[in-house]
C-alpha cells in the first residue's frame, strides 16, 4: 500500500507546485517585503496617515491569506511524504492506513484550496450585500423570494458567516417583495457572486385551491461591501434623499418616526434604501454604504467586460438571466443552467446546502479566466 500512497503524495506535491505558480507566491512575498518596509517607516502609524495605514494592513492581510494556506499545505504534504518514505524503508506497513488517511485529508484540502484560488478578484475577499427581488406573479413570487432568503441565511450560518437584515419590504399577502441582507465573512462576495441572476421555482402552489403547478421567479443581486476603502466618489448634488416611516409585515410600523431612508443616485438611476437600523442617521449611513457598494459593482462589471473583450471570452451571465431552476413537482431537482450541476436533494439545497453549486461555479468560472488585478496600493503615496 505504501508505494501507492507515495505515488499519490508525489502527485499532490506536483499540484501544489502548480498552485504556487497560480497564486504567484514569489511575487506576493516580494510585495509583502515592500509592505513590511512601509509599515516600519517613521510616521506610518500617525493619525494623519491612518487611511493609508489601513490600506497597507488590508493588502498585507489579503496577501497572507492567499499564500500562507498554500505554503502550509506544501509543508504538510512534504512531511507526510517523508514519513511514508521512512516507513517504506523500514518495511513498516503498520502505519500505512494512518498515512493513507492523512493523504486523503490533504488531497481534500488541496481540492478546496485549488478552488479558492479562483477568488482572486479585487473585491472577492469582501463582505457582501445580497438582494432578492420577487418577480411577476404576486403572492407566488413573494413567497419564493422568502424561501430564497431563508436559503441564503441558512447557507451563511452553515458557512460561519454573520448575516443581518439591512432592508425588507413584505409582500401584500405573504412572503417578501424585496430584501437586502448584509453578509460578513472572508470571501463572502467571492462565493456569493455565483448567485447573481434569476432563480426559478416550479411547484404545486400552496396558495392555489385547485392545486395547480406554478412557476415563480425571483432575481438575486450581490455587491461587495467595499467599506471605506472604495475609491468611489459620490457627490451630494447627485443624490436625492427621502425619508419615510419604517414598516413591517402586515402594515405594522416599526416606529412612528420617518427613520427609514431611500437614496436615489441620479447619474446612474440606482436606488437604495435602509429601514432596519435604529435611527435615521444609521439608516442613512447604511444606505450610503450600500450605494457605494453598488457603484463599485458597476465599475467591476465594466472591468470584466473589458477583460472579456481582451481575452475573447464569452460574457458572464448577467443579472436578469435565469441561472438556476428549483423543481419540486412533478419531480425534485435543482439544476444550474451555467455549469450543469444538479441534484435531486432539492429540500437540502433550499435549507442552505449550496456548496456543490458554488464550487461548480468556481470551476466553471476558472476555465480560461484571466486573473483580476489585486489593486495594489501605491506605497510611495504621501
Amino acid at each position: 500500500m505504501l508505494p501507492e500512497i507515495i505515488e499519490r503524495l508525489n502527485g499532490l506535491a506536483a499540484r501544489v507546485s502548480q498552485l504556487k505558480e497560480t497564486v504567484r507566491i514569489d511575487e506576493s512575498e516580494r510585495r509583502l517585503a515592500e509592505l513590511d518596509k512601509a509599515m516600519a517607516e517613521p510616521g506610518f502609524w500617525e493619525k494623519r496617515n491612518s487611511e493609508r495605514a489601513q490600506e497597507v494592513i488590508a493588502e498585507k492581510k489579503r496577501l497572507l491569506g492567499e499564500i500562507e494556506p498554500v505554503k502550509d499545505l506544501a509543508r504538510a504534504i512534504a512531511d507526510t511524504l517523508e514519513l511514508a518514505h521512512l516507513y517504506e524503508a523500514e518495511g513498516d506497513a503498520s502505519h500505512a492506513e494512518e498515512v493513507r488517511c492523512e493523504t486523503e485529508r490533504l488531497a481534500a484540502k488541496l481540492d478546496r484550496l485549488d478552488l479558492t484560488t479562483t477568488l482572486s478578484g479585487k473585491n472577492d475577499p469582501s463582505d457582501a450585500f445580497l438582494s432578492i427581488h420577487a418577480g411577476a406573479g404576486g403572492t407566488e413570487s413573494c413567497d419564493w423570494a422568502s424561501m430564497l432568503t431563508r436559503m441564503f441565511v441558512r447557507w451563511a450560518e452553515r458557512s460561519g458567516f454573520k448575516c443581518a437584515m439591512v432592508d425588507s419590504v413584505a409582500g401584500e399577502e405573504a412572503g417578501i417583495r424585496n430584501v437586502t441582507l448584509g453578509i460578513k465573512g472572508d470571501y463572502a462576495y467571492g462565493y456569493l457572486k455565483s448567485e447573481i441572476g434569476v432563480h426559478r421555482l416550479v411547484r404545486i402552489s400552496p396558495f392555489d385551491a385547485k392545486k395547480r403547478r406554478h412557476t415563480s421567479f425571483a432575481s438575486v443581486d450581490v455587491v461587495p461591501d467595499v467599506g471605506e476603502a472604495a475609491k468611489v466618489e459620490i457627490k451630494d448634488a447627485d443624490l436625492k434623499i427621502e425619508t419615510f416611516r419604517s414598516g413591517g409585515a402586515g402594515g405594522q410600523h416599526v416606529n412612528v418616526t420617518d427613520s427609514a431612508v431611500r437614496i436615489y443616485h441620479l447619474p446612474t438611476g440606482i436606488i437604495v434604501q435602509c429601514q432596519n437600523e435604529r435611527s435615521q442617521h444609521s439608516n442613512r449611513a447604511m444606505a450610503l454604504k450600500l450605494l457605494k457598494a453598488r457603484l463599485a459593482r458597476v465599475d467591476e462589471e465594466k472591468r470584466e467586460k473589458e477583460m472579456a473583450r481582451s481575452y475573447g471570452e464569452k460574457p458572464e451571465i448577467a443579472f436578469g438571466h435565469q441561472i438556476r431552476s428549483y423543481v419540486l413537482h412533478p419531480y425534485k431537482m435543482v439544476k444550474d443552467h451555467r455549469t450543469g450541476q444538479e441534484t435531486g436533494k432539492a429540500e437540502a439545497v433550499l435549507d442552505g446546502e449550496l456548496g456543490d453549486f458554488i464550487d461548480a461555479y468556481l470551476r466553471w468560472k476558472r476555465k480560461g479566466s484571466p486573473r483580476d488585478g489585486a489593486g495594489d496600493i501605491d506605497l510611495e503615496k504621501d
